[in-house]
């Protein structure tokens, strides 16, 4: 990316709630952009309460516009903390709290308590690279003269890595899990590409509850996803955060009934039941680019049934919906055996004061040999047989692996 001034006009504008941005200009930059770059799915989130500034997310949303004209925007928030974020960035703030500095707040661009990678920055398609650097510089220099630590691009996309680091932020890679959908006609079809060893034990696992009288699996969307499906998933969240937490969950149910209400099209739920009574739930979001696993709660605990339903579930929807891809969550060697491949994630950082900026980015750089480790010790057990292999699993670093096409499906 070259830095030299764009020479568009550009107003910016700093929005402490989305409801100041036109939504139909918003929608028409979002498209294909992924569910939770949507307008109903973040103004959801501030207006249930989980963004509102009261739980350390502060809405501070960005935007560009010439004429009257929204050409850019970016989704950004200001914290007081690091949680629900999934980039782990608390040895930072203790670095800094060591030396008598404030860390919080912070900016940062990205999806509250959803670590799924994405666009950061919506811009219209006339726009070139230059334009967008101007938005980034000016965030930057906006942080920093508030008094802001810094400034983190969370979850971006991968070819994202040099735009980033040509205006001097830092790169920061982890890895995730992911299923790829080869074209498969069926379950079956997707198992005929694993070792036996691992076709035979995933069938049997699957037969406990599809062969099992009194267990009934579920998936509803569109018209089939009632409301009473939802206000039940809902009992099984706050109840599994509160078991595991002592809180009932980063999310609210105002949340729950806003998305059901505005993102309806987009929502699929796996409902459990044991002996004719739910006791399970797992729900996703869709669209024509992936599924994505998000968020599960029970109220009775059957040995592998979260499997089940968050992750054969999800992969026999993307096979019955063509997607290319399911995204199941964050974390999770377990997920490797179950046909879910590791990819790289990447985000960017950029901290005001020049000492810590550097300490960051020579941390990062020599972070980045043991997550390449780790890239690659996941893809040498992964449970495809041979020719899948060779066909599929070829990058063998970062730089391989995030020059490879987004879209499993154009990789042949």
């Amino acid at each position: 990316m070259q830095t030299q001034a764009t020479n568009i006009d550009f107003q910016f504008k700093l929005h402490h709630s989305i409801d100041e941005i036109d939504e139909t200009q918003w929608r028409a930059l979002a498209v294909g952009a992924g569910p939770f770059l949507q307008y109903q799915w973040l103004k959801s989130l501030q207006n249930s309460g989980c963004t509102d500034g009261q739980t350390g997310w502060q809405t501070a949303h960005w935007s560009a516009w010439v004429n009257d004209k929204l050409v850019m925007v970016v989704p950004g928030y200001l914290k007081t903390h690091s949680y629900g974020e999934y980039v782990f960035d608390h040895s930072w703030a203790n670095a800094y709290h060591q030396h008598h500095l404030e860390y919080y707040p912070k900016w940062i661009a990205a999806i509250p308590f959803t670590p799924v990678t994405g666009p950061r920055l919506l811009k219209a398609e006339h726009l070139t690279a230059n334009d967008t650097a101007a938005l980034i510089n000016h965030i930057n220099h906006w942080a920093s003269t508030q008094g802001y630590s810094s400034c983190h691009w969370l979850f971006c996309p991968p070819a994202s890595q040099q735009d980033f680091q040509a205006l001097g932020l830092a790169s920061r890679y982890s890895v995730q899990f992911q299923w790829a959908n080869r074209g498969y006609s069926s379950f079956d079809d997707f198992l005929s590409r694993l070792t036996s060893r691992k076709r035979r034990s995933i069938r049997k696992t699957r037969q406990r509850f599809v062969n099992a009288p009194e267990i009934t699996i579920e998936r509803l969307h569109g018209d089939a996803l009632r409301r009473e499906d939802m206000a039940f998933f809902v009992h099984c969240y706050q109840d599994t955060y509160l078991k595991r937490s002592g809180h009932t969950g980063y999310l609210t149910p105002a949340f729950f009934t806003q998305i059901y209400d505005n993102c309806r099209e987009q929502l699929m739920l796996v409902k459990a039941s044991f002996q004719d009574a739910p006791v399970a739930a797992a729900l996703f979001l869709y669209d024509e680019n992936g599924l994505y696993g998000r968020y599960w709660g029970c109220l009775q605990d059957i040995d592998e049934l979260h499997f089940e339903c968050c992750y054969f579930q999800g992969i026999d929807f993307a096979i019955e919906q063509g997607l290319p891809l399911f995204n199941p969550g964050t974390q999770g060697e377990h997920k490797i055996l179950r046909g879910f491949e590791p990819v790289f994630c990447v985000s960017h950082h950029k901290m005001h004061d020049p000492r810590f900026h550097q300490a960051v980015a020579d941390f990062l750089q020599q972070e980045k040999p043991a997550i390449e480790d780790y890239f690659n010790q996941a893809r040498d057990v992964l449970p495809f047989n041979a020719d899948y292999i060779k066909e599929f699993v070829t990058p063998t670093s970062q730089d391989e692996a995030i020059k490879a096409p987004e879209n499993p499906n154009t990789e042949k």
